[in-house]
């Protein structure tokens, strides 16, 4: 938002040296010394080494990428959403479904089966007792139709009074255009506009 990239080249090089520690010796990583304090008091579930280092050698691979591109060539772009997406996508699905992606990864290219799985899905066969009931697709159907329709009635109504000021001013037939500021508004573009190149665009949406 504020067009500054530094915080994420210093993330990119934290993450780095992390994803190396744990390939050389777990029991070093930062993270890993964080995560084991806060769940301390929670009995362990076993997750195999061999996919979980081969889902960290794939993390340290995504990050040289972006410590190349970032760190050491300032490169800013679509790549770098991509293997951000990436990792996030990844974490997500084991954090929030227990789904371990990098396990599926791991058969796929490796001619061992990934153990000791989250939820025990690399078990065979994998026991599963949860159905998906009548009532609870009807909720689901009826969720996603109201949505629908709610995203229909929130573009219908128009913006909100005093939140996007251009919207307004169009929709009363007074469009302003480039250098004409409204009611003596300050159309200096703010630092951040210009470093993300976005100076026209700022001005649009500010009627200036």
């Amino acid at each position: 938002m504020l067009g500054n990239f530094q915080p994420t080249r210093l993330f990119v090089l934290l993450f780095v040296t992390d994803m190396a520690l744990r390939m050389l010796q777990p029991r070093w990583s930062p993270s890993l010394i964080v995560g084991s304090w806060i769940v301390r008091h929670q009995p362990p579930e076993w997750t195999g080494a061999a996919q979980k280092r081969f889902a960290w050698g794939l993390g340290l691979v995504l990050g040289l990428v972006m410590m190349y591109l970032m760190v050491l060539n300032n490169i800013i772009g679509p790549i770098n959403m991509l293997i951000c997406g990436a990792c996030l996508l990844l974490m997500f699905f084991e954090t929030a479904f227990g789904i371990c992606l990098g396990c599926k990864l791991y058969n796929a290219l490796t001619k061992n089966q990934a153990q000791y799985c989250p939820g025990g899905v690399c078990e065979v066969p994998a026991r599963s007792t949860w159905r998906l009931q009548a009532p609870q697709l009807v909720v689901l159907v009826l969720f996603v139709g109201g949505a629908v329709l709610a995203g229909r009635w929130v573009q219908h109504t128009g913006p909100m009074a005093g939140f996007d000021e251009m919207a307004t001013l169009q929709d009363m037939g007074i469009a302003p255009t480039a250098g004409n500021a409204p009611d003596g508004k300050d159309c200096t573009v703010p630092a951040f506009a210009k470093a993300i190149g976005h100076e026209a665009m700022w001005k649009l949406h500010n009627g200036c």
